[in-house]
């Protein structure tokens, strides 16, 4: 026997007939729903008629039981105080909406419903097994999805309540998450899903099949009864824009938004260093004045992770890994005797390309010394010609034939940034290596000739905090503006690990900056030595940056939902 069973019609009556009709059209016998009638859309009573028109049997849902009970909430299990600020005004609108006759008939559904069919022992539930209101996630542990299962011991276990389609087999028990067909699935398309079942001599096939309905009528009924804006958008975009923070990390990655807007810090201000920080833009980031919120035109009360501030639009790439100096604190352990892990010409093309596709902002090329890249000045031309980018240097190596042609990208989108930690030789050498406080200032004055004035960085030690009004004084001297330089801390990464000082930096207390090297994606450009900083790899070489986008997003998320604090800004460039 063939049967279809769909989840939450959420008041959407266009999606209630579509779902009958193609049904039927794909030969199923029985048609099934999980409940969860109301919610979402806006026209509750033409449900009815559709339903016992087209012999659609169902359960109850939370939302049914909380409708025929006169409840003043839909019972959904939300947590967050946002979430159900949603839940609460749709909820109002659709007991507004709702016949006391309707209501009525919803009381006389049961919450589940069991029965043999074809040989299949089949159990249909609206949340979980547990509850009615359960939301069993396709991301939730193994064993919580074998005490669902064992709560139930049928062949299949059928169920909604959270929107989001899938099926898995659980120590024999097929379980189908049917979806929902009031709204999208959270994957940027308008169609909606439904389950198709095919029992038969006690064996069970599923297929989630996608349905198409006039969504442009159900977003014209919603919009004629003054449903917020946001509500409307998921059903002509397939995005979700409430109801985010119920979202499992793995779950909530897969969306195009993550946040409310309200959650965003409104400034950030990292632990008191006793020197003015600075951001890329020259703004400190101690600054009294807070940041403003992100905005928006349409009024969305949601935004992206990425491109806020809790995951910068910036990419970082990593030509290659050795260098010409071996600074004893170097956060990715780069040195002369350091393994190249050298990305190819194409390669950084390619990801150049790929990071304007995937809507990044900014580049930043370092390394290692990226002009021991043999395609360096080539390779800055491209990336300056597409995004504004930056290039971390020691500015030591700008002349011959690497650096040939870098005058010519004076006055493109390129910023060069080098690094002096001391007014002095003696001071700037002791981590840096002898020599290198004079070649280094040689070669900010061979930039500011250039046309290219640099961005210059001070990585603050014991040693040198004496100095850091010296060294602001000597740029000064050699014509840099004051918003230049900026003191950055020392990170206990690389060789720097076992350091008796410096800030301590992890996937869990850092903001993403997504890092690409030769050995894949790193979550920060100080963790991007794999050997070194195996917690910051999320993944190897191939990974496109919009799946690193996803898997910085979700391991945010579930860093943010361990122990219910969001983390701060620790920034390599000025």
């Amino acid at each position: 026997m063939r049967i279809a069973v769909c989840g939450g019609p959420y008041a959407n009556p266009y999606a209630l007939h579509a779902f009958a009709d193609d049904a039927r059209r794909r030969g199923c016998e029985r048609l099934f729903c999980l409940g969860d009638l109301g919610g979402f859309g806006a026209e509750m009573d033409p449900l009815w008629p559709i339903l016992t028109s087209k012999s659609i049997e169902c359960v109850a849902g939370n939302y049914d039981v909380a409708l025929a009970r006169g409840d003043e909430d839909c019972g959904c299990g939300y947590r967050d105080p946002k979430d159900n600020e949603y839940a609460q005004l749709i909820y109002d609108h659709t007991r507004a909406a709702t016949s006391p006759q309707f209501a009525a008939w919803m009381g006389t559904l049961p919450t589940e419903r069991r029965e043999t069919i074809a040989g299949v022992d089949v159990h249909m539930v609206h949340g979980s097994t547990l509850a009615l209101n359960d939301f069993w996630w396709e991301s939730l542990p193994p064993d919580e999805h074998r005490q669902r299962v064992r709560a139930s011991g049928a062949d299949v276990v059928l169920c909604t309540h959270s929107g989001l389609p899938w099926q898995r087999t659980v120590d024999g028990t097929l379980v189908v998450n049917v979806g929902v067909i009031g709204k999208p699935a959270n994957d940027g398309r308008r169609e909606v899903r439904y389950a198709v079942l095919d029992l038969e001599a006690g064996r069970t096939e599923a297929e989630l099949v996608p349905l198409a309905y006039d969504w442009r009528a159900q977003a014209a009924s919603m919009r004629a009864v003054g449903l917020p804006e946001c509500l409307v958008e998921t059903v002509e975009t397939g995005w979700w824009t409430t109801c985010l923070e119920i979202l499992p990390p793995r779950e909530r990655s897969r969306g195009r938004f993550h946040l409310y807007r309200s959650t965003l810090a409104t400034g950030f201000r990292p632990a008191d260093t006793g020197h003015r920080l600075q951001d890329e833009s020259g703004e400190g980031w101690d600054k009294a004045a807070a940041t403003p919120a992100l905005q928006d035109a349409t009024g969305r009360p949601v935004v992206p992770l990425f491109g806020s501030p809790y995951f910068p639009s910036r990419l970082w790439l990593y030509t290659n890994f050795h260098c010409n100096l071996a600074c004893d604190y170097c956060a990715v352990a780069s040195s002369p005797k350091a393994d190249p892990r050298r990305l190819a010409e194409d390669q950084v093309r390619a990801l150049v390309e790929e990071a304007v596709a995937a809507d990044f902002c900014e580049l930043y090329i370092t390394g290692g010394e990226p002009f021991l890249h043999p395609h360096i000045v080539s390779l800055l031309d491209h990336a300056s010609a597409q995004l504004p980018t930056v290039v971390l240097t020691n500015a030591m190596l700008l002349r011959g034939s690497r650096a040939r042609g870098l005058a010519e990208l004076a006055g493109r989108k390129l910023t060069v940034q080098t690094s002096l930690d001391g007014a002095t030789a003696a001071t700037h050498d002791l981590h840096r290596g002898a020599g290198s406080w004079q070649r280094t200032l040689d070669g900010i004055q061979h930039l500011i000739g250039l046309g290219l004035p640099p961005r210059v960085a001070l990585t603050e030690t014991p040693e040198n905090a004496h100095e850091i009004p010296a060294v602001a004084r000597l740029l000064g001297e050699l014509g840099l503006p004051a918003e230049n330089f900026a003191v950055r801390p020392l990170l206990r990464r690389g060789f720097a690990e076992h350091a008796g000082y410096g800030a301590e930096i992890g996937a869990d207390s850092s903001i993403p900056e997504l890092t690409v090297t030769a050995d894949g994606l790193h979550w920060h450009p100080a963790g991007a030595d794999k050997a070194t900083s195996p917690d910051m790899h999320l993944s190897g070489p191939g990974t496109s940056l919009e799946r690193g986008k996803q898997l910085v997003t979700e391991h945010f998320f579930a860093a943010r939902l361990a122990d219910g604090s969001l983390p701060r800004p620790v920034r390599c460039a000025v």
